[in-house]
């Protein structure tokens, strides 16, 4: 995973590992990646036109040692101060935004660009708050944005999150303790669990989803939990499902509306229909082991009532649940909110969207951006609330799984082909576990 900061804790991040390292090593480095990302987007330096939009501050810096880098690999380079730019820059291949970065405070109006130019930005679009997003002023829309020694909140919310392009990142061993980070394929070694002394109860976990309505959910949530490695699945459904759709063999099928001691843990919600959180009301109560509620089990007086507020429950609204059980609409700042219902549910919060956060009571906060349009369809939600029960069962802790499971289900959405359907994405999710195996 790579580390979230907000400009204050980057700020002392920098001035830690300027403390160990010499000030221009530091900056050596940030121009060196800057120019070697610069050299990617290129694809080659030789003649190309590259322009360079210099600041008064490091990030100025940083510009003006990627423009000797690139020079000496026979780029044409011009470095234009910040407060000297045209209106336009007409004629460049690529124009390196460096005016300003992670403090930036006033409005700053960047010169427009010809149709055609790519545009890398250092750290950030020049005239975007880095802590909420906001911009200030008209900042350049990036090709690509190289984050320097951390992602900030601006990668991923407020209204500048649009202008990034393709995130990049350079770590260059600026921080070394993190609590707020975004999820990347390494994470996923961790994700398969197991041991010789298993045997089928080992990892169970009990299902009530599904319902004469809405049968098809309860197929989507089984299967997702036996592609996460579920070793037994009891289901309990509202009627009887088994007639209806095709369910997995390997699931039992329970007529008792309680939850077997043996569960490590319970997926609920999804396919009840009208009613279902009240149905759940009376099962879930006093219920010892980790909870995964999505869909029609995400009611705040059934959370309030029955979640022991410990982070043992993992609740996945979208945007609009969200706002059933918050009260409002996620805002600009999708951080500060899935925080604020994470603290007052005492649920760990994942908040779907194109960008999926997580976030446990504490206010410790994952990121996720592996998903695609290709999982904007009908039952992808119910496939990912199986994945993350059966991660939980199979003895992760419910904050890891969420996040871990929520990487996985992207990465299998991204392998998939335009309009493809849910049960595609256990296919995927099978693919990529079976190679992690290897």
């Amino acid at each position: 995973m790579q580390p979230i900061l907000s400009s204050e804790k980057m700020r002392a991040a920098d001035a830690a590992a300027g403390a160990t390292l010499a000030p221009d090593r530091l900056v050596h480095l940030a121009g060196t990646a800057v120019a070697l990302e610069a050299q990617r987007l290129l694809g080659s330096c030789y003649g190309r036109r590259v322009a360079v939009l210099a600041g008064p501050g490091l990030n100025g810096t940083d510009g003006r040692i990627a423009a000797a880098w690139l020079e000496g690999r026979g780029a044409r380079v011009e470095v234009i101060e910040w407060d000297r730019a045209p209106e336009q820059l007409v004629g460049y291949d690529l124009v390196i935004d460096a005016a300003f970065g992670l403090g930036c405070t006033r409005p700053y109006r960047a010169p427009s660009t010809s149709p055609g130019t790519k545009v890398l930005a250092v750290d950030l679009p020049s005239g975007v708050s880095a802590d909420t997003g906001a911009t200030l002023g008209s900042p350049l829309s990036a090709t690509a944005t190289l984050a320097l020694g951390a992602f900030k909140p601006a990668h991923f919310v407020g209204p500048a999150s649009n202008l990034m392009g393709e995130l990049r990142f350079a770590g260059l061993g600026i921080v070394k303790d993190f609590e707020d980070a975004l999820m990347d394929d390494g994470d996923l070694a961790t994700f398969v669990r197991g041991g010789r002394e298993d045997h089928k109860w080992t990892h169970a976990l009990q299902a009530f989803v599904g319902s004469t309505l809405m049968p098809g959910a309860a197929e989507l949530v089984l299967r997702g939990a036996l592609a996460g490695g579920a070793s037994m699945i009891r289901l309990v459904s509202r009627g009887e499902v088994a007639a209806l759709v095709e369910l997995p063999p390997e699931v039992v099928h329970a007529s008792e509306s309680t939850v077997d001691p043996r569960s490590r843990c319970v997926v609920a919600g999804p396919g009840l229909g009208a009613g279902g959180a009240e149905w759940l009301r009376g099962v879930l109560a006093g219920v010892t082991c980790p909870v995964v509620l999505d869909a029609d089990g995400l009611d705040r007086s059934l959370i309030d009532e029955c979640s022991p507020r410990d982070g043992s429950w993992v609740i996945t609204p979208h945007d609009g649940e969200f706002t059933r059980l918050s009260g409002h609409a996620p805002g600009a700042d999708r951080f500060d909110d899935v925080r604020s219902l994470a603290r007052a549910t005492g649920c760990v919060v994942l908040l779907k969207g194109p960008v999926t956060i997580i976030a446990r009571p504490t206010g410790e906060l994952r990121v996720v951006t592996s998903g695609t349009a290709s999982l904007a369809t009908a039952g992808t939600g119910d496939v990912l609330a199986g994945l993350i029960a059966a991660t939980i069962a199979r003895g992760h802790d419910p904050f890891d799984a969420a996040a871990l499971s929520a990487h996985l289900h992207g990465r299998a959405g991204s392998r998939l082909a335009p309009y493809a359907h849910a049960t595609q994405v256990v296919t995927q999710i099978d693919a990529i576990l079976a190679a992690l195996g290897r």
